[in-house]
């Protein structure tokens, strides 16, 4: 298993410089070959690989215009050519759009293989670096000394603050999780706005809503922001500023989504949450924002990552299952149910339900069902998860089979 540790690093003055050179040849050589490669295509109809890219990036450097491009570590330049042949790969599989060009404003980040990185008694060191780069280690039961990184990415953000993420092989390293003790426990969760997650025990959780208590003060960054001559230091420092803002409300957000996916990790065996279209969901004008400021992609990859590296059992039902018109009680199921209807009495038993709590119970009934004819589940060591359909005959056509 593969994982990875995110710290908090403080370069020195020089070593910052040679960061940002190495973060402006890594975004001139990303830029360069995408349009290379976009016009190659687009007027001649031919696709490029990996090699040719890289042959076009031995060119390059020899064309007597970008010299600079010695001045830095060949590996990250390397590693962006990989990443941007690995983008091309998922975009023709249909797992994502057309890779972009990167811009100087924003997240910036370097790849070193082992080949441009020392990792000696915890402390790193880079290619063209003199001394090793400071960083602050966040896991006091895990020696750094201990682990053996394959690569390492330094990323700096809007606001300034300097990452770096460290790729392990967990066996190598002997720090694994093991899995939990079983609980017995088994909680369907059923996601929304006004309480981000109501469990089928009955449990609400609210909804902290970080993005909407922190507008008011970023749109008056961004007012200051606006107000300033592009290209100004007042201008740079104010955008630093609303950088900032945006830190805190995605830290805090994160920081909850953490807390809220390891207790439900930890206190239950079976975890069955709905699958739901988020990408159709937010382009809703009215809810677009709130259902962003939740998180709830987020919330999913780090139930499946959770549950597999402690043993647990995730299960996603199809989206289109009834949970909210279907009682929980006897399995009546409403013709229609509005969204404004919060509580509804069914008609079959006469239970009152509150409308949250019962799509978790049923939630949660569907995900034991799934669960006991042994598919749709994420077990330990599986990352990717099938969702739960149907399991119909198919019907016979008439002619021969088509192997």
């Amino acid at each position: 298993m593969r994982t990875a540790y995110k710290v908090r690093v403080y370069p020195t003055p020089e070593q910052a410089a040679v960061l940002n050179r190495t973060f402006g040849c890594v975004r001139l050589v990303w830029n360069k070959v995408l349009a290379w490669r976009h016009a190659r295509y687009h007027t001649q109809g031919l696709k490029t690989s990996y090699a040719e890219t890289d042959r076009y990036l031995t060119e390059m450097k020899r064309d007597g215009e970008h010299d600079f491009l010695y001045e830095v570590s060949s590996v990250p330049l390397q590693q962006a050519l990989r990443h941007q042949y690995t983008a091309f790969v998922n975009f023709f599989a249909g797992r994502a759009r057309y890779p972009r060009y990167k811009s100087r404003h924003g997240r910036q980040s370097a790849t070193y293989t082992r080949s441009a990185f020392r990792w000696r008694d915890g402390r790193l060191h880079l290619a063209k670096m003199d001394g090793p780069l400071a960083f602050a280690w966040s896991w006091p039961d895990i020696d750094p000394a201990t682990i053996n990184p394959t690569t390492v990415t330094i990323s700096r953000d809007s606001d300034g603050r300097w990452y770096a993420s460290l790729a392990v092989e967990a066996p190598e390293t002997g720090t694994a999780p093991q899995p939990l003790p079983s609980t017995g426990a088994a909680v369907g969760v059923d996601l929304g706005v006004t309480d981000f997650a109501v469990l089928s025990t009955g449990e609400k959780i609210v909804n902290p809503r970080h993005l909407e208590r922190k507008a008011r003060n970023l749109a008056r960054y961004q007012r200051r922001m606006a107000r300033k001559q592009r290209g100004s230091a007042n201008r740079a420092k104010a955008k630093a500023k609303v950088a900032r803002a945006h830190t805190k409300v995605r830290d805090a957000r994160a920081d909850f989504l953490h807390k809220t996916t390891t207790r439900l990790v930890r206190d239950h065996d079976l975890i069955v949450v709905e699958d739901l279209n988020i990408k159709g969901m937010v382009r809703n004008r009215k809810l677009a924002r709130a259902i962003s400021d939740c998180g709830w992609g987020a919330f999913r990859r780090l139930l499946e990552y959770k549950a597999a590296r402690h043993g647990r059992h995730l299960v996603v039902i199809d989206r289109w299952h009834p949970s909210s018109k279907t009682c929980s009680a006897c399995g009546h199921l409403l013709a229609t149910l509005s969204l404004s209807t919060r509580h509804w009495t069914c008609p079959g038993c006469g239970t009152r339900h509150d409308r949250d709590i019962n799509a978790a119970k049923n939630i949660l009934a569907a995900g034991r069902a799934v669960s006991a004819c042994g598919a749709d589940v994420s077990h330990a060591g599986f990352s990717r998860m099938r969702l739960a359909v149907k399991q119909e005959i198919q019907p016979v056509r008439a002619g021969f089979p088509r192997l």
